[in-house]
């Protein structure tokens, strides 16, 4: 029996994010997320200014008469939504918590997706694949989707990217656009095994890091005497916050971090949607959605 407050919020969820898609993007997405390319639809008689490398010589040899061949775009896409369920999603210093953006974000993506009819699946990982949901159709699907993603309860607290990606590779045969929802803040990982395992993924995937910020993560508060606790290791450190050396050394790597990721995903040639718990996240999905349009248009 799932729990009064958590039906409460998958039909809030519902309403809000159902509107911003009919609103802004349901449009957008089909514009700038496309199918696996061209598939037959029928033969017909050929017509002045037809293109000529599209006649069937079988059919015109049978009937005597020039036919061609129509193609029409294939539509459907399959959309795999990965979410970081790790113990440093569950963290807010103000706004949202970034499991519960998480799960907005992901709602909207799946709503776009099934008004577009494409089938939509989940991923929930930590340090490994924990919840896979195969991509389907349809609201009810969708409202099944976002339950599991407030609903869930992971088993480890760190995180592993790499080893979820050779996992969706397995279990994701057929090109699909894939969406990680996730803090990408993995110590398990290395740059050069974080940039392998996302090369390989984005080489069979349209691959798009849809990356999730706090703002205490990038500054400390001037407030005397802290500990601070890593939520996967659980590494504790004695920080005086009233030195302001130290308050600007930790910004200036948590700076620095959001940069090679950013340098990262560059490198790779991955979209990435940046989205910070203090602010809308409209913004970032509106720029984004332009940009591809603006980029694919060219």
């Amino acid at each position: 029996m799932i729990p009064k407050d958590i039906l409460e919020k998958i039909l809030r969820i519902d309403i809000t994010t159902n509107r911003l898609v009919t609103d802004v993007f349901a449009g957008a997405y089909h514009s700038v997320f496309k199918g696996r390319g061209m598939e037959f639809d029928e033969v017909r008689e050929y017509q002045p200014g037809d293109d000529i490398r599209s006649i069937d010589w079988n059919v015109t040899a049978r009937t005597g008469q020039a036919h061609i061949k129509k193609y029409v775009e294939e539509r459907e896409l399959t959309v795999m939504i990965l979410v970081d369920a790790s113990a440093s999603v569950h963290f807010a210093s103000t706004g949202q918590m970034k499991n519960k953006l998480a799960a907005e974000i992901a709602a909207v993506l799946a709503f776009a997706a099934i008004r577009n009819n494409d089938k939509v699946g989940l991923l929930m990982f930590t340090d490994g694949p924990e919840l896979f949901i195969p991509p389907k159709k349809g609201k009810s699907h969708v409202l099944r989707v976002i339950r599991e993603i407030l609903y869930f309860k992971p088993k480890a607290k760190a995180t592993h990217l790499p080893k979820v990606l050779e996992y969706l590779l397995k279990v994701l045969r057929r090109r699909s656009t894939v969406f990680v929802i996730s803090d990408f803040l993995d110590p398990n990982s290395d740059y050069s095994t974080m940039r392998k395992a996302l090369r390989i993924a984005h080489q069979h995937h349209d691959l798009i890091a849809v990356t999730l910020t706090d703002p205490r993560e990038m500054d400390l508060p001037d407030c005397s005497l802290i500990e601070l606790t890593d939520a996967e290791t659980g590494a504790k450190m004695l920080v005086d916050t009233s030195y302001e050396p130290v308050r600007r050394q930790y910004h200036n790597k948590a700076l620095e971090q959001i940069k090679a990721r950013s340098r990262l995903f560059d490198t790779i040639g991955m979209d990435h949607i940046d989205i910070s718990t203090d602010v809308p996240y409209k913004k970032a999905l509106v720029s984004f959605f332009a940009q591809r349009r603006h980029r694919l248009a060219r």
